[in-house]
């Protein structure tokens, strides 16, 4: 099914956690319930200005953008108009704009979160190698070829309540349009929801 960026303006004059994307996935589900239990769905994190102290502010370009299959944009655009309750923040919802997924050579994710065997009892095991070796296996299993480059230029992480995840920033390189639309589309790892493993074209 293709899927599309569902792009809404946000507006708001508070500083936000700059680690928001627990809150943000919290916040779209009590707006939309269906959200928690659509796997189809994606929340790309939201950007603005870094104003320390792990803070952010809302910038001319800041939106809450969720990538959805194109037959669902209807179910999601009753978030326009709504209060979005971000930690102590609360942001208001404009109306959206509806992006077409663009074939792009090289792609970046900020951040994907892959499980590893073992990595819970171990997190020693998490490491770039093996990391590498398990998005080469989904990245196969969405037909992108071996010759792709990937690279992870930097791990991250990101809080969900007290716990630390943890995972890499991804690019991927020499993608044809058919393979880049598969990747944006289905994304590697889990916690999309959270804006894990969601691909943009690389800038």
């Amino acid at each position: 099914m293709p899927h599309i960026d569902l792009a809404f303006r946000l507006t708001g004059t508070q500083p936000l956690p700059a680690d928001h994307a627990y809150l943000l996935y919290g916040a779209v589900s009590r707006l939309l319930p269906d959200a928690h239990r659509e796997n189809g769905i994606a929340i790309h994190p939201i950007r603005g200005r870094i104003v320390g102290a792990r803070q952010m502010m809302l910038a001319e370009f800041s939106r809450l953008t969720l990538r959805v299959p194109d037959d669902r944009i209807a179910d999601f655009l009753p978030l326009a108009g709504k209060p979005l309750r971000i930690g102590e923040t609360t942001l208001r919802v404009g109306v959206p704009e509806v992006r077409p997924l663009i074939p792009a050579p090289a792609l970046r994710s900020r951040l994907v979160t892959i499980k590893i065997a073992g990595a819970d009892k171990d997190p020693s095991l998490l490491t770039e190698p093996n990391f590498q070796t398990a998005a080469r296996k989904q990245l196969a299993a969405l037909g992108v070829s071996d010759q792709a480059e990937l690279t992870l230029p930097k791990r991250r992480t990101f809080r969900i309540k007290h716990k630390e995840v943890v995972g890499y920033e991804t690019i991927i390189e020499g993608l044809t349009a058919e393979e880049s639309l598969s990747v944006q589309e289905a994304g590697l790892g889990g916690r999309r929801h959270m804006g894990c493993g969601v691909f943009e074209a690389k800038t």
